[in-house]
């Protein structure tokens, strides 16, 4: 009995204190803020660095398929997985100066020949359909006259042209590209603005370039 009083005693004066040793202390807001970014930096480096690229049309070398003001976006996984056709629109390193990016039309495979004779394209001695290419007047208009070629095209190369074709430095000019200049194939149109003050070209965004 004596035993069983003096339990209870001790249980009357003895009090449990809060064990704070689990408790976790949250980091400062800043640090998630900071987290989160750099996480967000890594991961647009990666899509603009292996799966998509914007760029912007400067000249009117790709007319009319292209305006000046156009925005579009670059499939950089395009070629990972199939070989260029011919058609495609390309964005690419400008050869003859690699901090500057170039979008052309391929018109020349490896291994073809390309010739040009007045406003007529030959692949392998075959006249090639193109109801993309334009042939406008301009300082370098090509005439009736005019002939190119026949080139072949080297193993890994490709003819690259503007679809201004009166209006483009192009495979006629610096030769055919080497392939690893590629970035991508063009697929879509994200923006149009024009710049001479008519804004925003609506009917333009969203069109796809194949």
């Amino acid at each position: 009995m004596k035993a069983t009083s003096s339990k209870k005693k001790q249980g009357k004066g003895t009090q449990e204190k809060p064990d704070n040793s689990a408790k976790t202390v949250s980091p400062p807001i800043w640090k998630e803020y900071v987290k989160a970014g750099a996480v967000a930096l890594v991961l647009a480096l990666f899509i603009r660095t292996y799966v998509a690229q914007a760029f912007k049309i400067p000249s009117e070398s790709m007319l009319q398929t292209l305006q000046v003001g156009d925005h579009l976006l670059v499939n950089k996984m395009a070629y990972r997985f199939t070989e260029p056709a011919r058609g495609d629109i390309i964005v690419f390193k400008y050869p003859l100066d690699k901090s500057r990016d170039f979008v052309k039309r391929l018109i020349g495979l490896p291994r073809e020949t390309v010739a040009m004779k007045g406003n007529n394209v030959f692949i392998n001695g075959k006249k090639l359909n193109e109801p993309y290419a334009i042939y406008e007047s301009s300082p370098f208009h090509l005439d009736a006259g005019y002939s190119f070629g026949p080139i072949k095209v080297p193993e890994g190369y490709y003819f690259m042209m503007g679809d201004n074709r009166n209006n483009s430095q192009d495979s006629r000019v610096w030769g055919p590209l080497d392939g690893n200049l590629i970035h991508g194939n063009a697929f879509i149109l994200h923006w149009s603005w024009s710049g001479d003050g008519y804004g925003v070209r609506m009917n333009r965004i969203g069109k796809l370039l194949y």
